[in-house]
């Protein structure tokens, strides 16, 4: 059984480097085709279900993927993208105003670093490690693609390779529709 993972096309906040974290903000133009290259990419592979977020820039990028693979889509609320709270729709240069230089601080598995009302780490890594749970139980003989976010792929990255031994969720920075494999273990 395989895991397949895209992050959704480009928004016109992935364009100017705006965190978008749960704000519902759909595809550009850009994101559009971005999607039409994946689905092109995803023709190779047996995908048997999709599972995305709820998200508009998740649900649209399914959608024009599913054109190819003609499959169930189902939408989990869990994968949607971290809660990033007040920093949602800041720039990379307005988190640092505000978190300091070491912007990589929201990422530490065991720092309850909860400030400016994100989500913390831990939150998003259990209920994402409990959907990846669930769909080696429940789809073991099926290849599933799941189409979410950035940080939800970090937290999937963590499931399948570990947290850093300093307690690091590794970045694993994703591009959007960039395509990831993982292999459940037997």
């Amino acid at each position: 059984m395989k895991l397949y993972v895209i992050r959704h096309g480009q928004t016109d906040w992935n364009v100017k480097e705006k965190c978008q974290g749960r704000t519902d903000i759909e595809l550009n133009n850009t994101g559009i085709k971005q999607a039409q290259n994946a689905k092109e990419q995803l023709k190779k592979y047996k995908i048997d279900l999709i599972i995305c977020s709820p998200l508009k820039r998740t649900r649209k990028t399914a959608e024009i993927i599913n054109e190819t693979i003609n499959s169930e889509i189902i939408i989990d609320e869990r994968i949607i993208e971290r809660g990033y709270g007040n920093l949602e729709g800041k720039t990379d240069e307005e988190w640092k105003e505000i978190v300091g230089d070491n912007v990589s601080i929201v990422n530490y598995y065991n720092l309850n670093w909860n400030k400016q009302n994100i989500e913390p780490i831990q939150d998003i890594c259990k209920r994402v490690w409990e959907v990846l749970d669930e769909i080696k139980e429940k789809y073991n003989d099926k290849n599933v693609l799941l189409v979410t976010h950035g940080g939800t792929c970090r937290a999937i990255n963590a499931y399948f390779n570990g947290i850093g031994k300093d307690g690091h969720v590794q970045s694993a920075k994703i591009k959007n529709c960039e395509i990831r494999e993982y292999e459940y273990n037997k």
